[in-house]
């Protein structure tokens, strides 16, 4: 079973900007989370070492918090980053939506220029510390966790339309 899932997408906009779209607040709260849900971010320090903690909630259901711990930040290529879903105070917590599922994940986002495009591959995986029974829904999600990523990368696509114009 594969413990990793692959995203790749490409944007007609360049690298600098989709990079500064992932570091920078004022362009994440735009376009980040599921569509037609609620942003709201609590810290935004995006640097090795740096936390990123927001909530999300859908219009009809309960607010989830996730929080981001940077790893890598290689301006303009790759960002590494340790994400959890956590409570308000940015606290550790199972995911809302399944008890077993892997209590961190590892992002890994590589940025290529491709002429006037970029290509934003990202890689999602559990942590090392995850269980067998983690790993197990892990493996058992990534059609939702391709999915997630995916819809949250077209809004980005949009937004980037809106914003190199």
């Amino acid at each position: 079973m594969l413990t990793q899932v692959e995203i790749i997408h490409t944007y007609n906009a360049p690298r600098e900007l989709v990079f500064k779209s992932f570091t920078e607040s004022e362009h994440l709260q735009n376009w980040w989370g599921p569509k037609d849900w609620t942003f709201h971010v609590t810290k935004a320090d995006f640097r090795p070492g740096g936390v990123f903690h927001y909530s999300q909630k859908p219009a009809n259901g309960d607010e989830m918090w996730v929080k981001f711990i940077y790893n890598e930040m290689i301006v303009p290529e790759r960002v590494v980053y340790t994400s959890y879903f956590s409570d308000e105070e940015g606290n550790l917590v199972r995911a809302p939506f399944n008890e077993s599922w892997p209590l961190e994940t590892l992002n890994t986002l590589t940025f290529t220029e491709n002429g006037d495009k970029t290509t934003l591959t990202a890689i999602v995986a559990p942590a090392a510390s995850a269980t067998e029974e983690e790993l197990k829904t892990f493996g058992e999600s990534q059609v939702m966790v391709h999915e997630g990523f995916l819809g949250t990368f077209n809004q980005l696509e949009d937004y980037l339309s809106k914003e190199s114009k």
